[in-house]
């Protein structure tokens, strides 16, 4: 039953365009949250209400981040200068500000640098003791254009959600981990999943699966030192127990038969790292490899850019069956995550 005095704010939620319907699934599992019909956008955002605390909202894991939303029915932001305007929006912000440790605040608006914002800069310094740092601070608010209004939308975290507190180290091309918690569950939690994450890199999916829940076996592998020195600092930073490195090159060394249920892979796309000539070579040993480590009725969930090479070799060798396909936003990027089965 709700509260009687509970207030039932408007929040967004900004998430990768590709991944709504997990996002969607997170926030129903929150007691309070109301997601009305219609709600998800393709630009990855989401509007709902919620009339329980805050930071129940912060452990949502597919979301890039969460904002507080206050709408205001003027023509335009120097509007919200007129005193009653300033006064809702001040007490909002204030509002925001006890969300987090807050020391400093900046606006994301077009036309920040103008007369109006430097007026409205002036006013939360003065109301909130916040310090405006307009390139870092850490209290982001958003104006938006909404209909015939503007929305003020106010970040609740210092951190988007997506930065991880695990966090310790990254490598080039790094995956970011709300991507890596959906190709997770895309694929199905299943304790009894022997996993096996080829191309470990950074250590990120291997981090973001085992946050989910138990599994038999979760191991890495990658042929850097360095990646792998990046993957245990992370993995100990993340307090995870049941995460196996070791240094191997997963298409060439020798692997042992149909030891894995599940295998999760970012492959190289050709640009931060690899070249698209090499991955012509790579992606056809890479499936040769997983299809000899892979159990008879494995799954594996891979993520590339090279549409074209892997979907031609996934026809030509029929060692694996699409399941489902999504197009995501990354790094600029659109690339597909694929769910195949064996």
């Amino acid at each position: 039953m709700r509260k009687p005095n509970a207030i039932r704010r408007v929040y967004e939620l900004e998430v990768l365009p590709g991944l709504e319907r997990f996002a969607l699934d997170e926030l129903r599992d929150i007691k309070g949250v109301n997601v009305p019909e219609g709600a998800v956008v393709d630009d990855g955002a989401i509007q709902f209400t919620f009339d329980g605390p805050p930071r129940a909202l912060r452990r949502l894991k597919s979301a890039v981040a969460v904002y507080a939303v206050e709408r205001f029915d003027v023509p335009r932001p120097k509007a919200l200068l007129g005193h009653a305007h300033l006064t809702r929006l001040m007490a909002f912000i204030g509002e925001a500000a006890q969300n987090d440790e807050f020391t400093s605040f900046r606006f994301g608006a077009a036309g920040r640098e103008t007369e109006v914002f430097t007026r409205l800069a002036q006013e939360v310094q003065t109301t909130t003791g916040l310090r405006h740092d307009p390139d870092e601070g850490d209290l982001l608010m958003r104006f938006v254009r909404a209909g015939d209004g503007w929305e003020v939308l106010a970040r609740l975290t210092v951190r988007p959600l997506s930065a991880r507190a695990w966090r310790r180290c990254n490598m080039a091309g790094g995956l970011n981990a709300t991507l890596a918690n959906v190709m997770s569950r895309a694929a199905g939690l299943r304790e009894a999943d022997r996993i096996f994450n080829p191309m470990c890199g950074s250590g990120t999916l291997l981090i973001e699966r085992a946050a989910l829940g138990e599994s038999a076996m979760l191991v890495g592998a990658d042929m850097s030192d360095a990646a792998l020195a990046c993957a245990r600092e992370n993995v100990e930073a993340s307090g995870a127990k049941d995460i196996e490195l070791g240094k191997m090159d997963v298409v060439n060394d020798p692997l042992p038969a149909r030891a894995f249920d599940l295998i999760v892979a970012d492959l190289p796309w050709g640009d931060a790292i690899g070249t698209h000539t090499s991955n012509e070579e790579l992606y056809p040993a890479f499936l040769k490899a997983m299809g000899h480590v892979a159990s008879s009725r494995a799954r594996m969930v891979v993520l590339t850019h090279e549409v074209k090479l892997f979907e031609g070799l996934l026809d030509s060798e029929r060692r694996w069956h699409i399941k489902n396909v999504l197009k995501v936003s990354h790094g600029g990027h659109w690339p597909r995550l694929y769910v195949l089965q064996r």
